[in-house]
C-alpha cells in the first residue's frame, strides 16, 4: 500500500482522530490532566457493553473449541500483541490450563514484548508465516487484536487462519464498518479518540484488555474451572497460591485450615478434587472418576454423589 493510501486510511479512523475534549491538556495542572484522563477512561466500559452480543458469540466459539481439543491463538502487534501474550500467560496459573491452550503471537517476536518493533506490524506475509508456525488446524480459534483494524501483520494471520478453516475473531476499536477482513466475529468497542491522538495504548488498550479478560475467563468458567466464584484449578507454584488454595477449600467445603491442608495434600495439590473429598469423604480415585464423568464441574459431580449415596 502506498504511503498516501495509508495516510488516507488513518485519517478515517476514530483511534487516529483528535479528541476535542483534550486540546488544552498540555497546559493543564497535574490534577486537571489526571482527572481528564480518568474521565476519558470511563468511556471504555460502556463501549464494551455495546459489544456484548458479539462477545457472547466469541465466548461460545472459544469454549466449544476448547471442549474439542482446540486452542485460542491471539495475534497482535505493539500494545495489542503484548496484551494477547499477557492474557495467554495468565491462563495457566489462574485456571490450571495447559500452556498451549491459549497462546499469543506478537509481531517482531519475543523481543517486541519489551522493546517496540514498530515496522514489524507492516509485514503481512510474516503474519501468515508466524501463524503457520503454530500448526493451526480447523479445531483452533485465531483472535486478531488491532486497535486500528488495518494492521497488515494481523490481517495476514487472520486470512491464513481462514484458509486453514480455523474460526476467527477480530478485536478492533473502530466502528464495525471499518472491518475489511472476513472473520466469524468482530468485537468493536469504540471509546472515541484517545487523550493523546493515536496513543492506542490508552483507551483502546484498556478496552482490548477488558475484552480479553472476558473471553478467557468466561470460556474457562464454561469448562468447569470455577466453583461458584472461586478459581479451583489454580496451580500452586508460589506460597501465595498454596495458601489461596487452602482458603478456597475452607470456604467451599466449610472446613478448618488444618482440614483444608490435609485434603489438599491428599489430592496432591488438585484443589477441585480436594473440595469434593472434603465434602463427600470419598477417596481420590473415586473423586477422579466422578469429576471425569461430569466434565470437571464440581456442582454436577456433587449432584451425582447426592443422588447415589
Amino acid at each position: 500500500m502506498a504511503e498516501n493510501e495509508v495516510f488516507r486510511e488513518l485519517a478515517t479512523l476514530v483511534t487516529e482522530s483528535r479528541n476535542p475534549d483534550t486540546f488544552g491538556i498540555d497546559i493543564m495542572s497535574t490534577e486537571e490532566i489526571v482527572r481528564l484522563i480518568n474521565r476519558e477512561d470511563h468511556k471504555v466500559p460502556p463501549a464494551i457493553e455495546k459489544e456484548i452480543p458479539y462477545i457472547i458469540q466469541a465466548v461460545d466459539i472459544i469454549s466449544t473449541a476448547f471442549k474439542h481439543g482446540g486452542r485460542l491463538i491471539y495475534v497482535g502487534a505493539g500494545t495489542s500483541g503484548r496484551l494477547g501474550v499477557l492474557d495467554a500467560a495468565e491462563c495457566p496459573p489462574t485456571f490450571g490450563s495447559d500452556p498451549g491452550m491459549v497462546q499469543g503471537i506478537i509481531a517482531g517476536g519475543f523481543s517486541a514484548l519489551t522493546r517496540a518493533q514498530e515496522g514489524s506490524e507492516d509485514k503481512y506475509e510474516q503474519g501468515c508465516i508466524d501463524l503457520k508456525g503454530k500448526m493451526i488446524t480447523p479445531k483452533d480459534v485465531v483472535c486478531g487484536i488491532a486497535a486500528s483494524q488495518r494492521t497488515p501483520y494481523v490481517i495476514g494471520a487472520l486470512e491464513e487462519a481462514k484458509k486453514i478453516g480455523a474460526k476467527t475473531i477480530f478485536i478492533i476499536c473502530n466502528p464495525r464498518e471499518k472491518v475489511k477482513v472476513d472473520v466469524d466475529v468482530a468485537i468493536c468497542p469504540v471509546a472515541g479518540p484517545e487523550v493523546i491522538m493515536g496513543s492506542t495504548r490508552m483507551k483502546a488498550g484498556s478496552a482490548q484488555k477488558m475484552v480479553l479478560n472476558i473471553l478467557t475467563t468466561s470460556s474457562m468458567i464454561k469448562l468447569g474451572k470455577v466453583f461458584e466464584n472461586m478459581m479451583i484449578d489454580l496451580q500452586q507454584n508460589s506460597k501465595k497460591l498454596i495458601e489461596r488454595s487452602k482458603k478456597i477449600i475452607m470456604i467451599a467445603a466449610d472446613v478448618t485450615y488444618e482440614e483444608a491442608e490435609f485434603y489438599l495434600n491428599s489430592a496432591k495439590g488438585h484443589v477441585k478434587s480436594a473440595i469434593i473429598m472434603a465434602i463427600t469423604k470419598l477417596d481420590i480415585g473415586v473423586v477422579g472418576v466422578l469429576l471425569e464423568k461430569n466434565e470437571g464441574f464440581i456442582k454436577k459431580a456433587l449432584l451425582e454423589w447426592q443422588k447415589n449415596k
